[in-house]
């Protein structure tokens, strides 16, 4: 019987796709293992928003092949879809497929015999430009919740920015599509809706058929899930009528992830951003103001070209400002083929990461401080699977992160909780209501 092993690079959607991939291996009558256990097959899912995200891609190849030497090594993912020759060309790559072709690998190969040394890997790569279906995906099994794919593709063109290169344009599952698979999804008890620009669902067969505010109305219908959670969506995107339905959802939960990018609007202008600091701002006060306890996360660019001292602590008091819970903070990386890449006033790398860690720490300090603000309230946690160092880890409906000492049968169970202090690690530590947990 023949083994498979998988590794995901990168954001949600992807793992949910890995997920999706490896449920055809499985009807093939693969065994999905690990590393250690030395499968015949690798499959490696890339990313490629920054540069490290195309390092770890040779790294995690050379890693395998170290543990499993005889493995059929095949690269899937953006980074696939962007440089094929170059996966291609590092040693014990087998095969390359593109974003057409990723979800069809098995099709495209029957014998899975590591090549020899003087052969060349196997390249399916089209070109992006080629009409593009969606293929639906879903992760299931390896975590307690499911990020379930609703859209994919971005029709945005951020200066920055080479998902649109690797993605191609933006285009979604139908509603009822939608529904039906958060339907067929057993043992679950909250699914994360995720897409590359999630907030543009509803464009199928090239045109705009229906939105995003129509889809969380109907899965909030769906009473076999207890909760849904809304992954990265753009400002722009995130309209109040979205905001408002949440605040009054029984699903869906009290959860935003914004991108930002930058609290400088010169710098907005120059990643062209489709959105200034003002409409981030009102979002933001109108979240809090519907929903006092909502988390909301953030994702900022640092050292952008052009972003000068005074526009990056701009950025940084902004920030500051905001009533917000953590702060995901990424170094500006050059990628080829985008508009920023040839822009002048190259801020210098050591000056990236110093505003990079400015920023982390500023992370840390409102996370402390949302943390603190909810001790003494009641939530409910939805608790994960395994132990990790003798305890047990979950998330409350806002995104708090608490620890127990671990107890197998809380797993995938929401329990209501008091949470009552922060241990050294910065988790909260909850006490059990064990008369409402379910």
């Amino acid at each position: 019987m023949k083994k498979v092993a998988f590794h995901t690079l990168g954001c949600k959607l992807n793992f949910s796709e890995t997920s999706a991939i490896g449920r055809l291996f499985t009807e093939a009558g693969f065994v999905t293992v690990t590393l250690a256990q030395r499968p015949h097959v690798f499959v490696l899912n890339t990313c490629s928003v920054t540069e490290n995200a195309d390092d770890k891609c040779a790294k995690m190849v050379r890693e395998a092949l170290k543990m499993a030497p005889e493995a059929f090594v095949i690269v899937i993912g953006c980074y696939a879809q962007l440089k094929p020759e170059a996966i291609a060309a590092i040693p014990g790559v087998d095969a390359v497929f593109g974003t057409h072709e990723k979800f069809k690998l098995l099709d495209w190969i029957t014998d899975w015999h590591k090549k020899k040394s003087d052969e060349s890997a196997t390249i399916q790569v089209t070109s992006i430009k080629e009409k593009l279906t969606f293929s639906p995906a879903y992760s299931i099994g390896d975590r307690t919740r499911t990020f379930l794919k609703v859209q994919d593709g971005c029709s945005y063109a951020c200066s920055f920015c080479t998902i649109p290169l690797a993605r191609g344009p933006s285009r979604s599952a139908t509603i009822a599509e939608v529904v039906e698979q958060a339907k067929s999804i057993k043992n679950v008890k909250e699914i994360v809706l995720t897409g590359v620009n999630l907030g543009d669902f509803g464009i199928i067969d090239d045109k705009r058929q229906t939105n995003f505010f129509e889809l969380i109305q109907a899965l909030d219908k769906v009473e076999s899930i207890e909760r849904f959670r809304i992954s990265s969506i753009e400002p722009n995107l995130l309209r109040n009528e979205i905001i408002d339905f949440v605040a009054s959802s029984k699903r869906f939960v009290p959860h935003f992830h914004i991108p930002l990018q930058s609290g400088s609007d010169k710098i907005l202008k120059l990643m062209r951003r489709r959105y200034l600091t003002k409409l981030y701002q009102e979002r933001v006060a109108h979240i809090k103001a519907k929903m006092p306890t909502c988390c909301i996360g953030v994702d900022v660019l640092v050292g952008f070209p052009g972003e000068t001292e005074e526009d990056f602590l701009e950025s940084y008091h902004f920030l500051n400002a905001l009533p917000i819970a953590y702060i995901h903070v990424f170094p500006y990386s050059e990628r080829a083929h985008t508009k920023a890449a040839s822009m002048a006033e190259v801020v210098p790398q050591k000056e990236r990461v110093k505003r990079a860690r400015m920023l982390r720490i500023l992370s840390e300090k409102k996370l402390s401080h949302f943390y603190r603000q909810h001790l003494g309230h009641t939530a409910t946690v939805l608790f994960e699977y395994g132990a990790n160092d003798g305890v047990i880890e979950g998330f409350t409906e806002n995104y708090i992160r608490v620890q127990l000492p671990h107890q197998e049968a809380l797993a995938n169970r929401l329990c209501k909780v008091l949470l009552k202090a922060i241990n050294a690690e910065g988790m909260v530590v909850p006490e059990l209501c064990t008369s409402t947990s379910f």
